[in-house]
Formats: C-alpha cells, sequence, structure tokens
C-alpha cells in the first residue's frame, strides 16, 4: 500500500504563507485524484482540497478558498498545497491521500475513499 510523505510545516505567523509538499516514494500517482486534509487537535479531520489526475479538476473547503491553492506534478510524482493568509484556526496537521475510487475531484467524495495516509506535516498559525 502507498504511503505518502508530507512536508513544508511550521509555525508562521497569521497572514503568511507556506507550501506543502506530498510524495509518494517509489511509487506514482498516475490516474487517482489527491487531496489534502487536515486535523486540528480535539477535532475530527476535514478535507481541504483535492486534485484530479489529469482533468484539472479542483475543489477546496469553504474555509480555505481564495487563500489555499492545490497542484499537482505527476512526472514528478508531487502535489503542493500553497497556503495564504494563513489564520490561526488553519493550525492542524495536515495530511495528504490517494481516492481510490475516483481520477477526478468530486465535491461529494468520502474521505473513506482516500488511502495511503502518512505521517503528517504539523501547520502552526501562531504569534
Amino acid at each position: 500500500q502507498v504511503q505518502f510523505v508530507e512536508s513544508g510545516g511550521g509555525l508562521v505567523q497569521p497572514g503568511g504563507s507556506l507550501r506543502l509538499s506530498c510524495v509518494a516514494p517509489g511509487s506514482t500517482l498516475d490516474y487517482y485524484a489527491i487531496g489534502w486534509f487536515r486535523q486540528a487537535p480535539g477535532k475530527e479531520r476535514e478535507g481541504v482540497s483535492c486534485v484530479g489526475y489529469s482533468d484539472g479538476s479542483t475543489h477546496y473547503a469553504d474555509s480555505v478558498k481564495g487563500r489555499f491553492t492545490i497542484s499537482r506534478d505527476n512526472a514528478k510524482k508531487t502535489v503542493w498545497l500553497q497556503m495564504n493568509s494563513l489564520k490561526p484556526e488553519d493550525t492542524a496537521v495536515y495530511y495528504c491521500a490517494k481516492n481510490l475510487m475516483r481520477s477526478t475531484c468530486v465535491s461529494s467524495a468520502q474521505m473513506h475513499e482516500y488511502a495511503g495516509w502518512g505521517q503528517g506535516t504539523q501547520v502552526t498559525v501562531s504569534t
């Protein structure tokens, strides 16, 4: 089973930016939509964004629309999440995973469709 490796997290002040990376060492991202998720302390894991395999489809949670941008390079086997205008409520561990059932992003996709969860990368937005 492919397991992703997330990186790029850190401590940033409100209004700052971070760029998260997601790679699958020794494997391929081909044919799968890839999603970014996050889990804050004491809260359930929630979907943040999704990018389709090759159709350019993307989806964003309402809370991050206009601030976050997802992209992927299939040749580099990498997916990025550019996070701008960060807020304290964005503080969480961020994870990526692949959708085993879809190659395109739809708002109705369910979390159980995703697999390959890594250890995540911590994002802390604070003064």
